[in-house]
């Protein structure tokens, strides 16, 4: 399991089985070759946030984070454009619903495609040179909902943090 994978799942909606598949999501973690130690670390720091409430608890928290603060929305397009605008967001949805197609990857949600655990499933689907070039593209949104989220003191910006860092073409230097 990629790391994107996993951050796909930490960041979607938690429900039943998450929490059913948290152990087997830290074993992938501990067995990882691919992921750092720092993010090794936050990713263990989150799952302990997770294991410590109720689902019902972890769901109103998300709610409340992603849902109710516009600033923390895992919508990118709407960072660039805001919900207002749609001459223009309308269109990058478009074009990233048909990439999307183009990698014979058929989206069966209702989300939109720019929904940050969709856009990072299908970033676990490419090799890891592609998968930064991909989501580079997002850095600047991928930073500012890093801020917007460490500002608010979420747990959830250490996964954002961890996303942004592996969306810098410097890692290709590496």
């Amino acid at each position: 399991m990629s790391i994107y994978k996993i951050l796909s799942a930490l960041l979607d909606y938690p429900n039943q089985e998450l929490v059913e598949h948290l152990p087997e999501i830290r074993a992938e973690i501990d067995g990882s070759q691919n992921i750092e130690k720092e993010e090794k670390e936050a990713l263990y720091k989150f799952l302990d946030h997770l294991t410590s409430m109720p689902l019902t608890e972890q769901q109103a928290d998300y709610v409340k984070t992603f849902d109710m603060t516009p600033e923390h929305s895992l919508h990118l397009t709407h960072h660039l454009f805001g919900d207002d605008n749609d001459r223009n967001r309308g269109p990058a949805l478009i074009d990233l619903a048909g990439l999307y197609q183009d990698y014979g990857i058929e989206v069966a949600t209702n989300e939109l495609p720019d929904f940050l655990p969709l856009i990072l499933e299908f970033t676990s689907l490419l090799e890891e040179k592609e998968a930064t070039m991909f989501l580079s593209d997002a850095h600047k949104v991928l930073a500012l909902l890093a801020d917007n989220l460490t500002k608010a003191g979420s747990p959830y910006a250490a996964l954002l943090s961890i996303v942004k860092s592996r969306a810098t073409l410097t890692r290709l230097a590496a």
